[in-house]
């Protein structure tokens, strides 16, 4: 039977009809349909009731959330985070993992790769791993202990375990201009974050096939009007995507307007790096086995003060761009999904039109998750 999700406001990439229905079959969108259209008898109904009904949102960079990490010891972890993350309305995601030994990485992915095959929340499209080959001078709070050289070779041994996706490091490090063309070479998307390197040094990277930013504005090579650095990198450079923290803590409105009316905004990739106390109330918490402190929301080593990672849901932070940037919305929803598909090679997600994958989160008029469906079926 056909799954009828009717008396949508539908937002898609490009698109924003009121009124409209989709039929969903075999894990598919069918058909779209405007409004009065008539509707296909027979299928099983959800009413939107005039609720926004936009793609599932894709979490590219997040470290975890009710209490556990993405490489935590617990086998349950995963589900537990995952399952959260699905109440934020975010369908596809890339657990990401942090500076650590590599056997502590490997447990880590058998962990990731045993929920991936069973999931029980959101789907795994591929991990994310944030370090460990990154600049001590912008470690921020990844565990210096755990910096080392880049290793093509670590990498085909974890991504052996379970995909690796894409890989956070420093381009001005030694070797990594070389490690910059294997991984693409492995067809594992390169993005450079927690870096001190010049433009001109982000440069020779674009020419190994570098072409993305992680989270933005933090830990990265500030502009200066003698050295645009990377930040003066990434909005300079139209080809090169940018990962954007949107909780107006890690990018105050005003930074977070000018990212998006100097970019393409096929280019801006919201993300929430989300740790483990997402979902739950201020206190002390932990990163990759540092203390952090969460006060009012914002989460910082009790160390030294440096923010660690955020307590951002995803919903959350399309709202904030909503209501800071004031941009169409059929734009705007280009960054919660498709964007992240396009950047990662993800076929047929990231829209709702006929043929693509049936990942959809409803919202209400505050940006509350009232449903969520996964390939074509109701999952909350």
């Amino acid at each position: 039977m056909s799954n009828l999700i009717k008396n949508a406001h539908l937002v898609s990439p490009g698109v924003e009809m009121f009124g409209a229905a989709l039929e969903l079959e075999n894990g598919r969108v069918k058909k779209v349909f405007a409004a009065k259209e008539k509707l296909p008898a027979g299928c099983e109904e959800y009413d939107a009731a005039g609720k926004m009904v936009v793609p599932g949102f894709i979490d590219v960079h997040f470290h975890g959330g009710m209490g556990f990490e993405v490489t935590s010891d617990n086998s349950k972890a995963m589900g537990i985070i995952a399952e959260a993350k699905l109440r934020e309305g975010v369908t596809s995601l890339c657990p990401t993992t942090l500076t650590l030994p590599e056997e502590k990485l490997a447990a880590s992915l058998k962990n990731i790769e045993a929920y991936r095959k069973a999931p029980t929340g959101s789907k795994v499209v591929g991990t994310h791993l944030e370090g460990p080959y990154i600049n001590p001078e912008c470690a921020g709070a990844q565990n210096p202990a755990y910096l080392r050289k880049a290793d093509m070779g670590e990498i085909k041994r974890l991504n052996a375990i379970s995909p690796v996706a894409l890989v956070t490091y420093a381009i001005e490090m030694e070797g990594n201009l070389e490690f910059t063309g294997e991984l693409c070479a492995a067809g594992i998307k390169a993005s450079c974050g927690h870096t001190n390197a010049t433009y001109a040094q982000f440069k020779e990277g674009m020419k190994a096939g570098l072409d993305r930013l992680t989270h933005f504005c933090n830990q990265m090579t500030k502009l200066h009007h003698r050295e645009i650095g990377l930040v003066g990198a990434g909005l300079m450079e139209d080809g090169v995507a940018i990962e954007v923290i949107c909780d107006k803590i890690h990018l105050c409105p005003d930074m977070i307007r000018l990212a998006f009316k100097s970019k393409p905004i096929e280019k801006i990739l919201l993300i929430t790096d989300a740790m483990e106390a997402t979902g739950l109330p201020d206190g002390d918490y932990q990163l990759g086995g540092l203390a952090v402190k969460v006060s009012a929301g914002a989460a910082r080593l009790a160390s030294n003060g440096a923010l660690a990672g955020s307590t951002l849901q995803f919903n959350t932070a399309f709202k904030n761009i909503v209501k800071v940037t004031g941009l169409p919305l059929a734009e705007l929803v280009k960054t919660t999904s498709w964007n992240q598909a396009l950047n990662l090679g993800l076929k047929k997600l990231g829209k709702l039109e006929a043929g693509f994958i049936a990942d959809i989160t409803v919202l209400d008029d505050t940006f509350k998750v009232a449903a969520v469906f996964m390939d074509g079926a109701r999952k909350l």
